[in-house]
């Protein structure tokens, strides 16, 4: 059975804890939900016993539900909406549920992206999550140690995926991306992704809003061997960075700790292969595939 059908299915006996999205300990979106549900549930005279078995779902997960520590599936609404006769305000839900049930520092990193008018990100070791194809981001999650579940990780591979329609928007920010070599040499989620990635790599870096290019292995130290580089500009002339090698990993807003990584950036940029050079080395990695 598959992730979405082990989702969909309910359960009759009320012993079984179905598969759902697990509410990000830190955050507090999936509590006003549950707030939500609860009310209609009572405001329609029902337990939460009866409302259970109306609805056909494990007791247990109705009471995560309810005290905010379990995400609701689009269909457990349909049918809580149905049972309770709230007249589609539950089924209304949805498009939350559709935001918070990607974890909380992905939600706010998206937010962060959506606003920037400006990206730039050097990645040192892996792919930029916003150059990922899903089954790319899917070989990485199930290759974490301790390992995620089936859902946490089709729930993180989402949430990353869902970052990408940063590249349908339009007019879109200007975005630059620098990355190693190494990183599109290794054959993550095996020889077939791996071609998948990297026409996925072409298809990217032939928008007008990217400029991609590669850091040859060949290169000696650059300022970027510490670890990933990230500036966003806004719109306002403001702007944040991250850089796991300065100032702690922590995000930064000051303008001289901003300069920094703006300075080491343009260097890893400047000894970098040309965006038409970077297009033809990916191009002849496709032909060893």
């Amino acid at each position: 059975m598959s992730v979405d059908e082990a989702g969909t299915q309910r359960v009759e006996d009320g012993g079984a804890d179905e598969p759902g999205w697990d509410v990000d300990p830190d955050d507090e979106s999936g509590v006003a939900v549950g707030r939500q549900v609860k009310a209609w549930r009572e405001a329609a005279g029902m337990r939460a016993g009866e409302f259970r078995a109306a609805i056909g779902y494990g007791e247990d997960l109705v009471y995560k539900v309810e005290g905010g520590r379990r995400i609701p599936r689009p269909e457990f609404l349909d049918r809580a909406d149905e049972v309770c006769g709230a007249g589609g305000k539950i089924a209304a839900m949805k498009q939350d549920v559709a935001q918070i049930r990607y974890p909380k520092k992905v939600r706010d990193l998206a937010g962060v992206e959506a606003k920037s008018v400006e990206i730039a990100a050097y990645a040192a070791h892996g792919l930029h999550g916003l150059l990922q194809t899903p089954g790319h981001a899917r070989a990485l999650f199930e290759a974490r140690q301790p390992p995620y579940s089936q859902d946490e990780v089709e729930r993180m591979v989402a949430a990353r995926i869902a970052r990408q329609s940063i590249f349908e928007r339009s007019p879109g920010p200007a975005m630059s991306f620098v990355q190693e070599e190494s990183a599109l040499r290794r054959p993550i989620g095996g020889a077939m992704e791996w071609q998948r990635q990297l026409e996925h790599l072409l298809t990217i870096g032939q928008l007008r809003s990217v400029t991609l290019q590669v850091m040859p292995t060949r290169r000696e130290a650059h300022p970027g061997m510490d670890g990933d580089i990230r500036v966003l500009k806004f719109k306002d002339g403001s702007a944040v960075g991250w850089s796991h090698g300065a100032f702690n990993g922590r995000r930064v807003t000051d303008p001289k700790q901003l300069r920094i990584l703006e300075l080491r950036y343009g260097v890893i940029r400047a000894e970098a292969l040309t965006p038409r050079e970077t297009l033809a080395l990916i191009e002849r990695m496709l032909g060893e595939t």
